[in-house]
């Protein structure tokens, strides 16, 4: 059942990016396909298990998300800038925040930290309704064009602060923030349904990759899985 749904979800994917990428001289090719592939293989090998998240990293053309001079090494497990002083995550960090999420078909999920919009298309074609908030004002411009022209649509993008979360339409299943807090903020944690995961980094200039749990009303478990290193998470709109 589960293959029926990526399938699905890979020929409307396929169809729309490829009349995009034809309009606008952008090329998906075999080749690109078959670096995808090797990628996935790399995240396994070095312990990303969830077949969903892996099947989403072959889909998703991750070179279309960079600056062209950057595409012969978009498929290398590496982070790269994309504009107003951000990046677009390792692959490995994707799919590891990915994979802590547990996504179901149907998730209702909160992402902070927009970016490139690479994050948020993973979470879309692994069937999450994603909500996606981002605070940098060109990122949120060029990426609100991008993704729908690749046939990827969230839920809800907006321009706005991440660290108040998106309280009007909480509450959410997951969130994930894609950016170094030097703390988890309360909002977000108010936004969690009883159940629900909240995935961030937490730490100054390296960050602890968090799981918390929210058990009941006013208590979380908590997890944490080693070092990480992100771009800070900043208050307001820029």
């Amino acid at each position: 059942m589960f293959f029926g749904f990526f399938q699905s979800i890979f020929t409307e994917i396929n169809t729309i990016k490829h009349r995009f990428v034809s309009q606008n001289n952008m090329k998906d090719t075999n080749k690109h396909q078959g670096l995808r592939n090797q990628l996935a293989k790399v995240l396994h090998e070095k312990g990303i298990t969830d077949k969903n998240v892996l099947e989403a990293i072959k889909i998703i053309p991750r070179h279309l998300f960079l600056n062209s001079s950057f595409e012969d090494f978009a498929y290398q497990d590496k982070a790269f800038p994309i504009g107003a002083g951000q990046t677009i995550s390792q692959p490995y960090t994707v799919a590891f925040q990915s994979q802590l999420l547990e996504v179901k078909k149907g998730d209702k999920i909160l992402e902070i930290g927009t970016g490139s919009g690479y994050q948020t298309a993973v979470l879309c074609v692994m069937g999450a309704t994603v909500y996606t908030v981002e605070r940098q004002n060109e990122l949120f411009k060029t990426t609100s064009l991008l993704l729908p022209k690749l046939g990827i649509r969230p839920k809800h993008i907006s321009f706005g602060d991440g660290y108040k979360g998106l309280p009007n339409h909480a509450p959410f299943d997951s969130i994930i923030v894609t950016a170094g807090a030097p703390i988890i903020p309360k909002p977000l944690m108010a936004q969690l349904k009883i159940g629900g995961k909240l995935v961030i980094p937490v730490g100054e200039k390296e960050q602890i990759m968090t799981l918390l749990i929210r058990k009941n009303e006013t208590q979380f478990e908590k997890h944490e899985f080693g070092d990480f290193k992100f771009v800070p998470l900043l208050e307001n709109k820029n």
